[in-house]
């Protein structure tokens, strides 16, 4: 399979240099037909058709050390749901030990085992306990992400003192002044598992910046250190926008690469990892993560699912990316999120036939992970931008009803949430998520059994969109959607069954419909709402 996507990363690789509009066209044309080529290939890597991924935790997932033994416990659900993968927390130890949400990345190789940062466990449980629940989901047939946090490392062990420069930090090709000593936190020794799994040791040599001098705290700055240079192909933002927290590392250095190897290499022998969700992607050089994937895919001598975060609204950059990596990564669909964020904020002004406009699902189906919401943008995060509660039924059978797109379900969207944080203004805040688990087990059963085949789109009204689905010989049953922004309506759709009974699966209409000689039918939805009409199945009597 690695030989398909370096064909691919060759036949773009003269042309990525340039951000021209003919050359983004061409892009577009040769993604499209390479995706339409290989789309068996990508589908198995997603776990086969109609797969379906839940982020299994939030910014606010209780740190009672008890995570992972829910999820061992919940995951016999979770299949019969119809979940079947789960991307899970970074479970390496972090800056605020038993409280660390996982990206304040300290140790790789403690996942809850050692005394460091003042705890054994993490926040969500000890190593045993997190091999163990993921052995169980695997053994239920539920693939396994692993998050992963490369970008930077926090919480060291011990100061050094070494030369840097003070670059702007809202323009990091801007000098602040000239190279000096300076002494910040970039010894990492791991004392608690003293050499255990890994013998390397982290100095100020394997990074390229820091944020801190600790001989002029209140100096602020990108402290660029001697001999390095922030890395290319990442976000242009700020200038460069290599740096983003910690110590960042210098994804250049030749131990830097070889350690996250080891890292990968362990990782997929003791956890059993199916793939990875690779964190802040913008902020690490673009070429890495094709190196790094390969290795561990000839390693492992097997494919592994990989979705990196590269949260931009911009579709060019996002199938910038892509061409890079060749193909390598998905990408979670930031776009298409923000496209709900608005639709949900504007009500019936929102034109739905747009809804997809400018999205990655669009443009790259086979590269998208479609999303709702994440841990970064719910209530009070860093990229708060919120779906709202009323339309999320909606969005939620846009990405797990059609035929593009691998979609991912937020775990407080699943079991909902309550939690208190402070806002950017230091208010308190008591934030409530609502659980919307009942519609979407129905929405799950009808992916499963009833989203096959040929899709017929219905997008004739600003406020009213719909689609079929005609099934397959494997799936025969049929399915319409019809959902709604504004007032209930009706539209006319074909579904290919002639004189069929037709129910709405959601509960939200009661009454049945029936296909005219034509196969069909004049559908309905009620107003900020939708209908998944199906056709008579077992499934049904549990819903009913």
């Amino acid at each position: 399979m690695a030989s398909v996507f370096r064909d691919l990363k060759e036949t773009l690789g003269d042309v990525s240099a340039t951000l021209g509009e003919d050359v983004l066209e061409a892009w577009r044309d040769l993604l499209r037909e390479w995706l339409e080529v290989n789309e068996t290939n990508l589908r198995t890597r997603q776990g086969g058709f109609n797969g379906t991924m839940m982020q299994y935790f939030h910014w606010y997932t209780a740190a009672d050390g008890d995570h992972w033994n829910r999820l061992r416990a919940e995951a016999p659900a979770l299949a019969a749901a119809g979940i079947s993968a789960l991307w899970l927390p970074p479970a390496c130890k972090g800056f605020s030990g038993p409280n660390d949400v996982g990206y304040s990345i300290y140790d790789l190789f403690d996942l809850g085992e050692f005394p460091q940062q003042g705890t054994v466990r993490t926040k969500y449980g000890t190593k045993d306990e997190y091999v163990a629940a993921v052995k169980t989901c695997r053994d239920l047939g539920i693939n396994i992400y692993a998050d992963v946090v490369f970008n930077h490392k926090m919480a060291a062990d011990f100061e050094e003192t070494f030369k840097a420069t003070p670059m702007d930090p809202q323009d990091r090709h801007r000098p602040l002044g000239d190279l000096r000593p300076i002494t910040a936190w970039t010894g990492f020794k791991f004392p608690g598992r003293g050499g255990t799994y890994s013998a390397m040791t982290w100095s100020w040599k394997h990074f390229d910046a820091v944020d801190h001098n600790s001989a002029d705290p209140d100096y602020r700055a990108v402290w660029l250190i001697e001999g390095k240079q922030f890395e290319d192909k990442v976000s242009w933002e700020l200038g460069n926008f290599d740096y983003l927290m910690g110590c960042d590392l210098d994804i250049d250095d030749p131990e830097v690469r070889a350690e996250l190897k080891r890292w990968g290499e362990w990782i997929i022998d003791t956890v059993g990892v199916d793939g990875f969700r690779l964190d802040a992607i913008k902020h690490i050089c673009g070429d890495f993560f094709v190196d790094w994937i390969d290795h561990l895919e000839t390693y492992a001598q097997r494919d592994l699912f990989c979705v990196g975060e590269y949260w931009t609204y911009d579709l060019d950059t996002l199938r910038w990316y892509a061409v890079n990596s060749g193909g390598h990564l998905s990408l979670f669909d930031a776009p298409l999120h923000h496209n709900f964020h608005k639709a949900s904020q504007s009500g019936d002004r929102y034109d739905m036939r747009t809804i997809f406009n400018n999205t990655v699902v669009r443009e790259m189906p086979l590269l998208a992970v479609t999303l709702v919401e994440n841990h970064d943008t719910q209530p009070l995060q860093a990229l708060e931008s919120v779906v709202e509660a009323w339309f999320k039924p909606l969005a939620y059978a846009l990405i797990l009803l059609r035929a593009e797109g691998y979609p991912c379900i937020f775990y407080p969207d699943y079991y909902g949430a309550h939690y208190q944080d402070k806002g950017r203004d230091g208010n308190l805040y008591d934030i409530h998520l609502e659980s919307h688990r009942a519609i979407l087990d129905r929405l799950l059963q009808a992916r499963q059994h009833f989203a096959h085949g040929p899709q017929y789109d219905y997008f004739n009204d600003p406020n009213r969109i719909g689609w079929t689905r005609l099934g397959t010989d494997v799936n025969p049953r049929a399915m319409a959607v019809l959902l709604s922004n504004g007032s209930g309506g009706r539209e006319w759709m074909e579904v290919g069954r002639p004189n069929t009974t037709f129910y709405d699966l959601t509960g939200h209409i009661p009454d049945t419909l029936t296909t005219n000689d034509d196969g069909w039918a004049e559908f309905r939805c009620n107003g900020g709402s939708v209908s998944v009409w199906v056709e008579d199945h077992p499934i049904l009597k549990a819903f009913r």
